[in-house]
């Protein structure tokens, strides 16, 4: 049976995080410094859900404080926190100092993919090796589902929330397969492309 948790302390932010994932995070408004103390001393969990431009998203993650980095005499926090649980939000509460809801923690469906799994690493593996000229090693691709490769990655926020929302790994994995794929297309791309007008200021008809 799904956890259910009331008047769950929540930061609406324009990012998306996923579970795995360490963000740093500034705390500067009353209400949010005031949510931020309470979790620190009661040793609480808050979650993060994506004030996106249409609207805030239903599905967040859960984040726990791991560091304070930084505090400051007027109240103001500078703080590591990283990803834990996928929650849905299912009623909003509006009687507390700062945002919060009813939520309910969800949980993957059941199943694994062997294949899904090795084809998104060596996509994953592929475009880090692109960008970096340095192919992660085995041992550290091993370690490392869907939300690891993601964590690593600048992804767009409307993909991570996308990959935040389903229940299944292999789901997940096809979805980064192919968004690696497209990336390493356009970046080799763009290269090849700079590299020929690089030649004599002017590209060929039909490259």
């Amino acid at each position: 049976m799904a956890q259910q948790v009331e008047r769950f302390p929540l930061f609406p932010l324009g990012l998306v995080l996923l579970p795995g994932e360490v963000v740093p995070l500034h705390i500067f408004e009353d209400r949010y410094k005031q949510m931020i103390g309470e979790c620190l001393d009661e040793d609480r969990e808050f979650g993060i859900v994506w004030l996106a431009d249409d609207a805030l998203k239903e599905i967040g993650c859960a984040a726990r404080i791991t560091r304070v980095l930084e505090r400051f005499d007027d109240g103001r926090l500078n703080i590591l926190v990283e990803g834990t649980t996928p929650f849905r939000m299912e009623r909003r509460i509006g009687d507390m100092a700062y945002p919060a809801g009813d939520i309910e923690l969800l949980d993957d469906e059941p199943g694994s993919d062997d294949a899904a799994l090795e084809r998104a690493r060596t996509a994953y593996a592929d475009l880090v090796e692109q960008v970096t000229d340095t192919r992660p090693e085995p041992e550290s691709l091993a370690e490392l589902g869907a939300y690891g490769m993601a964590a690593t990655l600048e992804i767009a926020s409307s993909a991570k929330q996308a990959l935040l929302e389903l229940r299944s790994e292999p789901a997940r994995l096809e979805q980064l397969e192919a968004l690696f794929a497209e990336a390493l297309k356009r970046i080799r791309t763009a290269t090849r492309v700079a590299e020929q007008a690089s030649g004599n200021g002017h590209l060929r008809p039909g490259e």
